[in-house]
């Protein structure tokens, strides 16, 4: 993945990708505690809100204008089978490259299902959805040809379940792209995102500010080859944006 000059999501402000050496430095809480029904504080998506609402403010908030080049950015390079994470209203379709053969899709929100109708409708590239949950993903072991995930990484429970799943699914040597936000390097910005993550978990249907996206992957075993850090316009606690490709090893 090249470092391209990219409008912003929301707009972004700086001219192209400050890259960020690998190792990124790891946060406390960087992974957080594994969540579930009886966590306080859990949020699980169900119920009015989480089934109807927050589908579709998520739908709008993403699909900005400005987003259209980062996920063209993330995307690019996927190819055969991919099996995709956190599909949402499916706002990634207009964007795989021909070489993408099918994707395969893992979303829980049946609204976000729905309006994703007309985007699968509309492109050449067939979707299926294949499950709800990133947790655990009814694929056989070695089944695809690369995975991706677009700021679902941030939401589902435990990001490192999820993670040791794609694994399994995508054959060795294969590609994870991702883009996702998270814990910002300036502890200022950190702070805020530490203070904050309670109450947004609550009223986001249970996105964190606070992982650091970068050693979630690697601690899942991947290995990093690409990685891209930098603020999109917008509040730093939200605009600390991560772009990037990690490898599953043999």
């Amino acid at each position: 993945m090249s470092a391209v000059e990219l409008a912003s999501p929301v707009s972004c402000a700086a001219p192209s990708y400050k890259a960020v050496s690998w190792p990124c430095r790891p946060a406390p809480g960087a992974g957080d505690a594994p969540r579930g029904p009886d966590t306080p504080g859990y949020v699980s998506g169900v119920g009015f809100y989480g089934e109807h609402v927050l589908p579709r403010l998520v739908d709008r908030a993403c699909g900005a204008a400005g987003m259209s080049e980062w996920r063209a950015g993330v995307t690019s390079g996927l190819r055969g089978r991919v099996i995709e994470i956190g599909f949402g209203s499916g706002l990634n379709v207009a964007h795989y490259p021909p070489t993408v053969e099918v994707v395969l899709a893992v979303e829980p929100a049946e609204v976000a299902r729905r309006l994703a109708g007309r985007r699968i409708a509309a492109s050449s590239i067939p979707v299926e959805h294949v499950g709800l949950d990133g947790q655990s993903i009814p694929l056989e072991d070695a089944s695809c040809d690369g995975a991706l995930s677009t700021f679902s990484l941030c939401t589902i429970p435990d990001a490192r379940v999820a993670l040791s799943e794609l694994r399994r699914v995508v054959r060795p040597g294969a590609a994870f792209h991702f883009l996702e936000h998270g814990l910002a390097e300036d502890p200022a910005v950190a702070g805020w995102q530490r203070r904050l993550d309670p109450w947004h978990c609550r009223m986001a249907g249970g996105c964190h500010l606070t992982r650091d996206i970068p050693t979630l992957v690697s601690d899942a075993g991947f290995v990093m080859d690409r990685v891209e850090q930098r603020y999109a316009k917008g509040p730093r606690p939200w605009s600390w944006f991560t772009m990037g490709i990690a490898i599953n090893p043999a």
